[in-house]
């Protein structure tokens, strides 16, 4: 089935996040978006699947015109979507999960799921997707949960299958696993929309590649184009992808974790048991699928975890249950992994959030008042040194790009003199160009000696970065290793199994043994 869209316009307000785009998709074609988060990817292919109505432009279905009420229209018209976000019922089983909405039915009405399993056992055979229709989604993982999106709208008939950053919760077994299933279902003769923008997956399957920048068309590229061409068109210019730093020279042990435990208030225990150390001078990256304890392991620290036990200390002092003020004020700088929700105060001027955490000390207070003319000071240095992009120093933090929120964040955790640093995510939804500038800050505070710590979903970043690599599954550290680590193995270890468990099957696999 050929789709096309033809100057697709979609306006929010003045806010324009599609500007005439033009997009072919031949049959049997794995077409790539490629762009920034923000960039209008998801955007369009909403408007594709009918849960948004262009402002202009028209779909076409093999050269005929469509227009899309909604979901049910797009999926009657042979167009499946797989969402970043799963939208499966945990309690339900594969089978009633794929039936929701196309309820195949006996005599009377009744349901019949008996249909549906064989449909299921049909496909899963065909593509190798080893699904049980009986098995509940919430024991599946989150790789399986993935194929039974897959799933879903193959046995709606989908002709054209629209993945939305599919890899985003996956591990890189999965990944790999799931770009071939990609192209299986290609030779089957189902186009795909592959929505990304991780450089090298869109290199190792697509057919094409448009990319998108700013709700615009930039350009299109062969799956050939270098790594380095394809940033450039996705940034608007050159841009250097490798990062240039020195081998760590760590010193004092000066930040230790001991036996840390974080109980959900389910009772669950989201950190079960994590020890590990930082030197003065060395990065240590946390790894692992995101939902494995990362963000509870940093609030803890952070003294936001109230159900925490175990110990965490710096320069030999006990933070575990101290307020979140004095964590800062003992030299902690933490960047939390929402900006928006945790970073900024949006409504705040870019210069009263570059002090939040120092609004109250000299030279930015004076009396029991702030001192406007010191923080606008502070904020026009700070603003410079970082490159942030705003109108001006009173400028609502809110209304910047997301790299430039994030600067904003990075600018003020690094204003101060440091005896840790925690950055999570540290470039969740940040331009390639930002990327460079926030890792080279980063490596810039580890040689100065200070502890750095990062926690990070992705792997590439983690393997830039990092001097040790520690990875946490479940909760559980299954392992530090040392930079340089191969890839398969940190995949290996973030889905459960030990280093030397990794090692030995990486080997096995490597050897051509059967594992």
């Amino acid at each position: 089935m050929k789709l096309e869209l033809k100057g697709i316009t979609k306006r929010f307000g003045s806010l324009v996040a599609n500007d005439h785009i033009d997009v072919v998709v031949e049959s049997g074609q794995i077409h790539c978006l490629l762009g920034e988060n923000g960039a209008g990817k998801s955007t369009l292919m909403n408007v594709l699947y009918g849960l948004y109505e262009p402002s202009e432009g028209q779909i076409l279905v093999d050269d005929e015109p469509v227009t899309f009420r909604g979901p049910g229209d797009a999926m009657a018209a042979g167009i499946g979507m797989v969402h970043q976000h799963f939208m499966l019922v945990p309690v339900f089983t594969v089978a009633e999960n794929v039936a929701l909405g196309a309820e195949a039915t006996r005599a009377g009405g009744f349901l019949n799921l008996d249909a549906t399993r064989k449909k299921i056992t049909e496909i899963s055979d065909r593509y190798g997707f080893d699904v049980d229709p009986d098995a509940l989604v919430e024991d599946l993982p989150v790789g399986v949960q993935q194929r039974v999106e897959i799933i879903k709208a193959l046995v709606r008939n989908a002709k054209v299958l629209i993945l939305d950053e599919p890899t985003a919760v996956l591990t890189p077994q999965e990944t790999d696993e799931l770009l071939d299933i990609m192209r299986q279902l290609k030779a089957n003769g189902t186009s795909i929309v592959f929505i990304s923008h991780k450089l090298r997956e869109v290199k190792a399957v697509s057919d094409v590649i448009t990319v998108i920048r700013r709700g615009k068309v930039v350009g299109t590229a062969d799956p050939s184009a270098s790594t380095t061409e394809l940033a450039s068109l996705m940034v608007g210019r050159a841009v250097n992808l490798t990062l240039d730093k020195a081998p760590a020279q760590p010193k004092e042990t000066t930040f230790k974790v001991k036996d840390l435990v974080v109980v959900a208030p389910n009772g669950q225990r989201v950190v079960d048991g994590v020890s590990f150390d930082i030197a003065q001078g060395e990065i240590l990256a946390v790894a692992g699928v995101q939902g494995n304890g990362q963000t509870e392991l940093t609030e803890a620290v952070l003294g936001i975890q109230e159900r925490a036990t175990g110990s965490v200390t710096l320069d030999g002092k006990e933070l575990l249950g101290r307020p979140v003020k004095e964590v800062l004020r003992a030299g902690v700088g933490f960047v939390p992994e929402d900006r928006k929700v945790d970073g900024l105060v949006g409504p705040f001027s870019v210069a009263e959030n570059l002090v939040l955490d120092l609004y109250d000390r000299e030279p930015f207070a004076k009396g029991i008042g702030m001192s406007p003319a010191k923080v606008l000071e502070n904020a026009k240095a700070k603003i410079d040194e970082f490159d942030i992009r705003t109108p001006s120093a009173g400028a609502a933090a809110g209304t910047l790009s997301g790299g430039n929120q994030q600067k904003v964040v990075m600018a003020r955790e690094l204003s101060r003199p440091l005896r840790l640093f925690i950055a999570s995510q540290p470039t969740r939804g940040v331009d390639v160009g930002s990327i460079e500038f926030l890792h080279r800050r980063i490596v810039a505070e580890r040689d100065v000696g200070t502890p750095v710590m990062i926690v990070s979903t992705e792997l590439d970043e983690v393997v830039e970065l990092a001097d040790r690599i520690a990875v946490l599954y479940k909760g559980k550290l299954v392992g530090i290793v040392p930079a340089g680590t191969g890839r398969d193995v940190l995949g290996l270890m973030m889905a459960g199994l030990t280093a030397e468990e990794a090692e030995k099957s990486a080997t096995d696999v490597e050897g051509g043994a059967h594992v």
